[in-house]
């Protein structure tokens, strides 16, 4: 099965941009070549539909990590930055 699964990521760009309809399609020529049976088809199925979920959320969080490290090197403030000095203007209005 796990060579199955490592097959259906060679497919495409990856499971992390494939669609269940993809999915489902890749899935149901390997039943027709005989390569899965009928009753695997489902596991295969939702197995390879679970590690494109995981794969997505990987590479979201490592877009995410990317742009906040592009952002930090061009020097340009988070909104924690920005809310933080909002926070401290009205501190130091309040003073006055």
């Amino acid at each position: 099965m796990k060579d199955l699964i490592n097959k259906g990521l060679a497919f495409g760009l990856g499971l992390a941009v494939v669609s269940k309809e993809q999915i489902e399609k890749f899935v149901d020529e390997m039943v027709k070549k005989g390569e899965v049976s009928s009753a695997e088809s489902k596991d295969l199925m939702r197995e390879l539909f679970e590690k494109g979920e995981a794969e997505k959320k990987e590479m979201n969080a490592r877009i995410h990590e990317q742009l906040e490290k592009f952002l930090k090197d061009l020097n340009i403030p988070t909104k924690a930055d920005l809310e933080r000095l909002e926070k401290r203007i009205q501190e130091l209005e309040n003073k006055q």
